[in-house]
């Protein structure tokens, strides 16, 4: 077993964290940072971001309160404001960062930043980079950040639990690259996970978005909050058998696309007057009613009216992606089906960034600030990324040295090969378990799913009690985990999250 030392350690190499590894090392160059990613360093939600980032920019037309109302009418009454208010005001100089770190953003006519606009958005306020912004800034972030002499990056590492001592967080326990057993001590420890979009049958989350931070923390003791509210992307590319959804960023529609049953009727005006730009969670809805009633697998998006030399510049991913698998957008209608997309709650956290654990920090999808509340509002995720990254490493900064490596002797893991067939099983059983109506319809519904999930965790504690650790091993149960966190938060009071405080090191 290796045993590592660092100053601060950040699991996950999302906007969240290398922006915040770029901000300590700018602060303080003798600081030593290590970043772990699960797999390569750019697999992660940032990189598939179509959309952009929502920046107040043109104070003639768009103002801060116009963006903060648009926040808090998305996130359905329960945004923290004070968190909104902040988040809001300081994108801006966010944004100047991001530039001078050599994020190149689409321009018009007149030199200045092109500004789109995105469903449940009163203004045009979405800086972006064509149709792949985050690939843009990921790209971008990982050239700064390999060149920092003291941030040191580890790739293939599977963070599996924190380590704890005297209710403080001192490190993480792992997987290496080699499968290599491995701790890391740390002063501070920061969870950058990403979401959990793995968790449900369709998602536009890539395949290592599976609750990870969320599940670590949890087993930890950490205190979540607002689990339950899932926010599904309305338009995924609809490609049966595929878990793992093409997004048709929001863009599209805000450039003038529309949603079409199978009648060829724009239904979605009968759910909310703004129709295919309403918020997500209505578009979302909207589309699953119709296609219950329609009885089909989708509905259409229609761009067949738009300029097409005009979409292919501004949407080349999409265009490419939809003419490779035959779809022609200027003759064809691109089918669509929601898919799971945006973790709204998850690790709490305050202004810092701080968990209800000591030395132990959460930045990103995996926390939970109070900026989203019900539902996010397009664009505002990789804004709160860099903002409370930047804020968090101001905190770090400022305490770190009153911090000391604590050198515990750690229990050692065991690592065994398993037959990875008998842990699939369990995973696509949850995947199918998990859809849209396991949240969104009856309560009776989401109780039964529950009861199915809950009952698979027991069989798989039973069927693999006597198997040394593995990672996929971890990675499937941190998703069954996550899915019953979220299912219990989604009923009656009887059955609420209780997180269970405990020292114990891996599960």
């Amino acid at each position: 077993m290796q045993n590592l030392e660092t100053d601060i350690l950040i699991v996950g190499t999302g906007l969240a964290g290398l922006s915040l590894a770029k901000y300590l090392s700018e602060q303080n160059p003798n600081l030593q940072i290590t970043l772990l990613s699960k797999t390569s360093i750019d697999e992660c939600n940032t990189y598939y971001a179509q959309g952009g980032i929502a920046v107040v920019h043109d104070f003639i037309k768009d103002s801060y309160q116009q963006h903060i109302q648009d926040t808090l009418l998305a996130g359905k009454g329960i945004c923290d404001k004070k968190v909104v208010e902040h988040v809001i005001t300081e994108a801006p100089a966010r944004l100047q960062e991001l530039i001078q770190w050599g994020v190149e953003l689409d321009k018009n006519n007149s030199g200045e930043l092109d500004l789109g606009l995105e469903g449940g958005h009163s203004q045009n306020r979405i800086v972006h980079h064509k149709d792949k912004t985050g690939l843009e800034i990921e790209t971008k972030l990982i050239q700064v950040v390999q060149n920092l002499a003291n941030v040191t990056i580890r790739t293939s590492f599977f963070a599996t639990d924190v380590l704890l001592d005297n209710q403080k967080c001192i490190g993480i326990i792992g997987f290496d690259e080699k499968s290599e057993v491995t701790s890391i001590v740390a002063k501070a420890i920061v969870l950058a996970t990403g979401g959990s979009g793995q968790v449900f049958s369709v998602t536009s989350n890539p395949f290592v978005s599976t609750g990870d931070g969320v599940a670590m923390a949890y087993r930890a003791g950490a205190k979540l909050e607002k689990m339950k509210h899932i926010q599904f992307h309305p338009t995924a590319l609809y490609e049966p058998n595929k878990s793992q959804a093409f997004l048709i960023t929001e863009a599209i529609r805000g450039f003038g696309a529309h949603i079409l049953n199978h009648k060829m009727e724009r239904f979605v005006f009968e759910y909310h007057p703004d129709g295919e730009l309403a918020t997500r969670d209505i578009v979302s809805k909207a589309i699953s009613d119709e296609m219950k009633k329609e009885h089909s697998k989708h509905v259409w998006l229609d761009i067949r009216h738009l300029p097409l030399e005009t979409f292919k510049t501004k949407f080349p991913k999409v265009y490419n992606y939809c003419f490779e698998n035959g779809i022609d957008v200027s003759k064809d209608l691109i089918p669509i089906t929601p898919a799971a997309h945006y973790q709204c709650g998850g690790i709490v956290v305050d202004e810092t960034g701080t968990t209800s654990i000591k030395q132990l920090f959460a930045i990103g999808e995996c926390s939970h600030t109070g900026l989203h509340g019900a539902n996010r509002l397009a664009s505002n995720s990789l804004l709160e990324a860099i903002v409370y990254a930047h804020d968090l490493a101001n905190y770090l900064i400022s305490s770190i040295d009153a911090i000391k490596l604590n050198k515990s002797e750690i229990t050692p893991i065991r690592y065994k090969n398993i037959h990875h067939d008998q842990i699939l099983q369990f995973k696509n059983q949850l995947q199918h378990f998990m859809k849209y109506d396991a949240l969104y319809t009856s309560g009776k519904n989401t109780e039964k799913v529950y009861e199915m999930v809950t009952e698979m965790s027991k069989r798989f504690k039973m069927k693999f009690k006597n198997y040394d650790s593995h990672p996929f091993l971890c990675e499937t149960y941190n998703l069954i985990q996550t899915a019953e966190i979220i299912l219990k938060d989604c009923l009656p009071k009887r059955y609420r999250v209780k997180s269970v405080k405990k020292e114990k090191t891996i599960s």
